[in-house]
């Protein structure tokens, strides 16, 4: 019996307090660290990234050095801290040029990643959550409230999260602490924020890591309430601090996703009850204000669709969830505005945003109407956008499984196939409610190019390469372009093979365009689709479109072609999505796993 293979080692972490403009100083002690204890896979940066003073000597010198070329990053880094006179200047053509998503961070140069906003990504295995910027009167450097939102979203959602990133302390964490050794600034209110407090009672990470304080602290670990798992709170000081107090810290934790159920429930001996066991009242909306425009990336909509979960304290805001559907499950209860004409004017194709702040940050780059005057017709030849509660692809529906949902853009969304054909089944589906990809405006198909491109690398990696196909029926919803990997010796029989399958139900595929390129096809493909028509199509490995236009009286089955590949792949047991169905802990994994390989081509990162 072939011997079990070991775990693969934990990633190797460090983790740096507020740099102060001093990456020089910074990289070289990484630099020594990693030479005598490395390799380490990545260092996280909290806490003020960028100099405090405009015109400190050096300091602003140091960021610049790297940002233009003139030094190297030496490994993999993250900062959260986009705050500081200095900030704004630095950061500034990195903004310009994120597109897009960009959870795990935006690509200031080689190796040196910003955590703009909020957001979740996954790091060598390991979960890591985080909140850039700190509390503050608004304008660069302070998170908004759509910041926090989007957090709150993502605790209610399943899986452990291994790190917590934030700036500044959470109030309240040395409550039930040993305090009798700990430096005196820890007692200093300043550098603590009750809504980081709030966030990190409500997501529970296994590490919450912080800066701001200008002192090392690492807190004994705490219970946390409804969770197995214990956190572990450190607090690190300043880069160069005159007290030698520690400013960079490793740790190597597991992610949670391979731990055991018995080591995900240890508790070490010195654990304490949970600081946050008595949660302070929820911080109001005013003392955490909005980014202003400029410093806003495109994120508004995903976090619309789950902020009605915590409520806010504005009654004038819209609830998204009434003035998508036209119903909201909390009723009265609901913290949010209930408006028919939102509804209709939202069923017009008015943008939400225009309806709800009265001004859309993403300007004339929106698809939506900013009027609610005439005909509020959308900008380009999509059908109506309709309100669809019960959708199991709109992100705004109570039935979306978003735990499958592998990458965000800005027109399309890509999750795992609920019971999976074979792994690493993709499907790609609008954010809008569309019944048909051929139906979606220029712009997004740009983007759907993207994704396909990267799934064709991601899949070419393993070995294999990208069959791609779409049923349209009358009846369809909510499109989705499904993406299945097909082993590079079986790639050839794909096209015979369909059109076998094809001649069994006595109907013959037409070519797309045969003397063009994949392109050209699908663009052909593209003019000549008709919203009310039926059809079926596949995009085979050599670029070439076959294509079925189905009768209105013809019966077709809506499994077609995952039952064709099912038989070229010889698992006809796995044609009905049903016989492969997962847990729930299977599908995150999965997931999980997928994002793990993805990551480096995934166009929204």
């Amino acid at each position: 019996m072939a011997a079990t293979p070991p775990a693969p080692a934990p990633p190797r972490i460090l983790l740096a307090g507020d740099a102060h403009g001093r990456l020089h100083q910074l990289f070289k002690r990484v630099k020594s660290v990693n030479q005598s204890t490395g390799p380490f896979h990545a260092l996280l940066c909290v806490g003020q990234f960028f100099s405090p003073e405009a015109d400190a000597e050096g300091a602003p010198g140091d960021v610049a050095d790297y940002l233009e070329g003139r030094a190297a990053v030496p490994i993999p880094t993250y900062f959260t801290g986009d705050y500081g006179p200095t900030a704004p200047r630095l950061l500034s053509k990195a903004a310009a040029g994120a597109r897009g998503f960009a959870p795990g961070g935006i690509d200031t140069c080689p190796n040196l990643f910003w955590l703009r906003g909020s957001n979740r990504f996954t790091l060598h295995g390991l979960s890591v959550v985080y909140l850039s910027g700190k509390k503050g009167p608004g304008g660069p450097g302070c998170y908004s409230q759509d910041d926090v939102d989007a957090l709150r979203a993502l605790a209610e959602e399943p899986g452990i999260v291994d790190l917590f990133l934030t700036n500044e302390w959470p109030t309240g964490v040395v409550n039930g602490a040993d305090t009798s050794n700990v430096p005196n600034q820890v007692f200093d209110p300043h550098g603590y924020d009750p809504v980081v407090a709030e966030l990190v009672a409500e997501i529970k990470p296994r590490y919450h890591i912080a800066g701001t304080k200008g002192v090392f602290y690492s807190r004994e670990p705490y219970v946390n309430n409804s969770a197995a798992h214990v956190t572990r709170f450190i607090g690190l000081a300043n880069v160069g601090n005159k007290e030698k107090q520690k400013f960079i810290h490793a740790i190597s934790p597991t992610p949670a996703s391979t731990m055991s159920s018995a080591d995900i429930h240890a508790k070490p001996p010195n654990s304490t009850l949970s600081p946050y066991a008595a949660p302070a009242q929820s911080v109001p909306i005013e003392e955490a204000p909005k980014r202003p425009a400029d410093n806003t990336d495109a994120q508004y909509w995903r976090y619309d669709v789950k902020r009605q979960r915590q409520g806010e304290a504005e009654g004038g805001r819209l609830c998204f969830k009434f003035t998508s559907s036209g119903s909201c499950p909390r009723g009265s209860k609901c913290n949010f505005r209930h408006d028919e004409e939102a509804v209709e004017h939202y069923q017009r194709n008015v943008c939400f945003d225009f309806l709800n702040k009265g001004k859309c940050e993403r300007g004339p780059e929106c698809k939506f109407a900013h009027s609610l005057s005439g005909d509020t017709s959308i900008r380009d030849s999509r059908p109506r956008r309709r309100a669809e509660s019960s959708c199991w692809f709109c992100l705004s529906s109570p039935d979306v499984e978003s735990h499958l949902v592998i990458s965000i853009g800005e027109a399309y969304y890509c999750a795992l196939a609920k019971g999976p054909l074979v792994p690493n089944h993709v499907l790609m589906i609008p954010v809008e409610h569309c019944p048909s990809t051929l139906l979606m405006p220029l712009e997004a198909e740009v983007e759907l190019g993207r994704y396909k491109n990267a799934l064709v690398k991601y899949f070419e990696k393993q070995g294999k390469t990208a069959v791609f196909f779409e049923w349209v029926s009358q009846n369809s919803r909510h499109a989705n372009l499904q993406a299945v990997p097909v082993p590079f010796p079986k790639a050839d029989a794909v096209n015979k093979i369909f059109h076998l399958a094809a001649k069994k139900l006595g109907f013959e595929f037409s070519m797309v365009n045969p003397d063009g390129g994949a392109k050209v096809a699908r663009e052909s493909l593209i003019s000549h689709s008709e919203s009310k028509s039926s059809l079926f199509y596949v995009e085979l490995p050599e670029g070439k479109i076959l294509l079925h236009n189905i009768d209105s009286n013809e019966k077709f089955p809506a499994q077609f072609g995952r039952e064709v590949l099912a038989g070229l792949l010889s698992m006809p047991d796995r044609a009905d999505w049903r016989n492969c169905k997962l847990s729930k802990e299977e599908e995150i994994q999965m997931v999980d796993d997928f994002k793990h390989g993805f990551g480096e081509f995934d166009p929204a990162e």
